[in-house]
Order: C-alpha cells, then structure tokens, then sequence
C-alpha cells in the first residue's frame, strides 16, 4: 500500500512562502498555505485606484533565473506565466548640483556616464570586477549551498577563501578603495539598499550586489510586478497546492521538540508532519510560538533592517527628465546612513528612490499622467520610542519639498491620488519585525550579514523562509531560500 505524502503547512504566502510550497510539492509532499491577508504575494503587493497601478512593494526585479527554476523544475516557462522585459537605463541617479548620471550594464555606456563627472572608467571596471570576484564566491557557497552560520562557511570555505571576503573592509572601505567621485561611491554605496542597511555598516562582500544586475541584467514584469505573484499562483494552482486567504495563523502548536501543526483565528486547527514559517523568525518565535524572555535574547543579533516611508503619488501630468526608476542622493550621504541606522532618527535629508513605471509601461496610469512610488529609508519601530503617524506625515512633506527642490516643479500641486504606507503599516500588514522592509540587518558589527538559519534550533520539524533567514531579504534571495530550505527539509527527512 502506498505511503501517503507528509503534510506540510506553509504559514505566509509571500514570495519565499510560495518558493517553498512551490519546491515541497515537486518533492512530493503535501503542502497547504495559510495566508493572513486577502491575496498571496507577501510585500509583492499591489494598488490599483482611479487608473493607476502602483508596486506598493518590490519594484525591481534581478536574477530571474532564479524564478525560471521553479518553473522549469515542473517541466514548464517562466515566460508562459510571467512577461518581463530588461529595462535602459537602469536607473537614473540625481544629485544636488544638477548632476545626472545613468547606469547601462554595457561598458561602453557606463564608461561614457563615468567621464562626465571625472571618474575613471578603469577605475569603474577594476570595481565591477572586484564585485564580480565577490558574488562568484558568494555565491558558490552562501547562495547556492545555502550555509546558514560560521560553522558552514568554514566546512565549504577554504582559509584563502575566507579572506577573499574582504574582511576586514565595510562596504563603503570596498567601494572607496576603488573610486574617487562623491557621485560613484554615492551610487555603488547605494546598492545595499537591495537589503536595507548601511554601507558604512555592512560587510564589504555586500560589494557583489552591483554583479547581480550587470551581470543578469535588470527587468520589469509587463503590468506591474504583482504579475509574478499571479504568475507563481497559477503554478501553485496547478500543482495542486491548497492555498487559505484570510486565514490567520495564531499559533505554532507543539509537543516536548516538535510541532504538531497550527491554530488559526476563528479556532481552527490542522495538523502537520513539517511547519515552514514564512512569518520572520523573532515575531514567529514570540507570537506564535510565545517563546520565553532568555531564548528570544538569542535572537537579538538578526535585528531588523530598515523600514521605509511608501508614498504612492497619482500626477496629472509626466515630467520627462524621470526614468523608469530613479534616485535622488542625500547631500550628504554617510550622514543619511548614520542618521537612520545609528540613530534611529528621521531623516531630514535622505537619499529617495523614485519610480515612474509609466515610462516602460503606459498601462499603469491614465494617459498623459504619472504614478510616482516614491521610497526614503528611514528607521524600523523603535517600540520604546515610536514615531507616531504626524512625524512620518512631517516626512512625507520634507521628501516632497526635497523632489520639488531637485527638478520635480510643483510636484504637489499635480497631486490627484495619494496613498501613504509608514512603518506601523507595514507591520500592521505584513507582522513584520518593526516594520522592517527587508528582514534582517546586514551588519558587520551585530551579525556579520549572517541572517537567521532555516531550521529551527528548539524544533527539528520547523524551518523559517523569507528575508529574516540566510540568505537574506530581496524577491530573487527569498525565492532562492524557499528552494534552500525545500532542499534542507529533503535531506532532513529522507536523509
């Protein structure tokens, strides 16, 4: 007779809760999702009113192969579900002084914007190859392998290896060891806004993030990013994963070091051979599972990354000097950082990421018109002492004035639609860890970008996906997680 499959549970359907579900299924496992909110998608949200379309969270998409193996792995095309185009330029950089540069994965282009503002083009490369010999190394353990702690690294890592981190360097040391112009630093500093932290803080080996889009190349999904969570929830229809909306889960239930299942608001209960939390790992452990004061200091080191201010503008009309996406530098960038990462204050002059997605794609807004996403990094919760709605409202009027000051005239008096998302939404939304964006800090000095591991150390059977485990936050690193931590279940339970 045969064996019936392992039931595992899958509690959060955001893009490493569906990678999961997605691997677990084509090993043969029987796999439910229960999701809080409305759709699936996690931070992969969307908003649509009065004719606009806004990503109200990942906006940019990177290593798409990354997505094209859980399609493939079902003998299927990602392009089948899912359109994407690559974008030029990437993005557009401006600065104070009316500087502007474009980033092009082409040398040749890149190397053009490099001399307009008195950077070396060797410089340049000697940098992007320097990041190159950082993902390749990166990659080959940490990624791939899915090494979750010193331990691991040590195993798979060779000393010389070890050193070929770049150790001893933040990700600033990285970056200011090859280029000289506030403006380049400024922007290749600005890459570990794909994990929320510091580039004064974080590791040097950070340096591989410009690789993953040079080198794989920068896209967008025709119709807004939400396409991809259509396009995986069709998989998961297909595969005949059981996916619960509206479906709150409340508890982890447990016996002596293992658990048994979950408890749902509302009182239902359903049981499970193997529980993957996509739910971060401090607020599972504290609220699902009310873990006690001593084990939760343990955790301490996987402190959240930062938050953000989300201000979703609809604009009757377009201002033509935008790319697709687009940031506006600080003045001063290092106090930025410092200001939100050290601090733990609201910035009064930060760096703004801008997206106009109508320059791609004309669909997400009436014609003639714009929708801005407009995103500063500001700190997480401080639940002792918390920013109330008027400050970050405050703040919402500083960025606007700041914008209006760097080339967006009269932005506010073209205002037709306005949504805005502070850090006490977004935790309201997603639980989050105070509201953090992008799991866990990449910090040299608290956890040396090490984020929590996949498996749980207090229960065999529970395994944690998503931006707050190894190997971090970012749409491609939390798909890639969900095929890690499938693997890692494989080899615990059939090993």
């Amino acid at each position: 007779m045969d064996q019936q499959p392992k039931k595992v549970i899958v509690i959060g359907a955001g893009l490493g809760g569906i990678s999961a579900a997605i691997s677990l299924a084509q090993e043969g496992y029987a796999v439910s999702v229960y999701e809080k909110n409305d759709k699936i998608g996690g931070k992969l949200n969307v908003l649509k009113q009065d004719g606009y379309t806004f990503d109200l969270g990942p906006s940019i998409l990177t290593l798409p192969h990354l997505f094209e193996r859980l399609f493939e792995r079902s003998h299927r095309k990602l392009a089948d579900y899912i359109s994407i185009r690559p974008l030029r330029p990437h993005w557009r950089n401006f600065f104070e002084d009316g500087t502007t540069i474009d980033l092009f994965p082409e040398p040749d282009r890149m190397a053009a914007e490099a001399r307009k503002v008195g950077e070396s083009p060797e410089a340049v490369r000697r940098y992007l190859e320097y990041s190159a010999r950082l993902y390749d190394l990166v990659d080959r353990g940490y990624f791939q392998q899915g090494l979750d702690n010193a331990r691991d690294f040590a195993r798979f890592y060779s000393l010389g290896d070890c050193l070929r981190f770049d150790v001893f360097r933040t990700m600033h040391g990285g970056v200011a060891r090859y280029l000289r112009t506030r403006y380049y630093r400024d922007i290749f500093d600005y890459f570990i806004k794909y994990v929320g932290s510091s580039a004064y803080r974080a590791p040097a080996f950070m340096n591989c993030l410009p690789t993953i889009q040079f080198r794989y190349d920068l896209w967008y999904v025709d119709g807004g990013l939400y396409g991809i969570a259509l396009g995986l929830g069709r998989l998961m229809q297909e595969l005949g994963i059981a996916v619960h909306l509206q479906s709150e889960v409340v508890e982890i239930l447990t016996e002596g070091e293992r658990v048994t299942g979950i408890a749902c608001k509302g009182g239902r209960v359903e049981p499970a051979d193997i529980v993957v939390s996509n739910m971060e790992v401090i607020p599972a452990y504290r609220d699902l599972l009310k873990e006690d004061a001593k084990f939760m200091r343990t955790l301490e080191k996987f402190a959240p990354a930062c938050s953000g201010l989300i201000l979703d503008l609809g604009l009757d009309i377009q201002y033509p000097q935008l790319a697709h996406h687009n940031f506006f530098f600080s003045s001063d960038q290092r106090r930025h950082f410092r200001t939100v990462f050290e601090k733990g204050q609201l910035p009064d002059d930060p760096t703004i990421y801008l997206v106009a997605a109508s320059k791609t794609d004309p669909t997400v807004a009436p014609a003639g018109c714009d929708c801005l996403k407009i995103l500063p990094h500001i700190p997480c919760i401080d639940p002792r002492h918390p920013f109330s709605r008027a400050d970050y409202l405050a703040l919402k009027d500083r960025i606007i004035d700041r914008l209006e000051a760097m080339g967006l005239a009269d932005l506010r008096k073209h205002i037709v639609f306005e949504h805005v998302w502070t850090p006490l939404d977004i935790q309201a939304q997603y639980y989050s860890n105070q509201g953090s964006i992008y799991g866990v800090v990449s910090d040299r000095f608290k956890n040396f970008a090490f984020k929590a591991p996949k498996q749980s150390s207090r229960y065999a059977n529970l395994f944690f996906v998503g931006g707050s485990v190894n190997p971090g936050g970012g749409m491609p690193m939390v798909v890639l997680c969900g095929q890690n931590v499938c693997r890692k279940i494989v080899e615990w339970d059939r090993g």
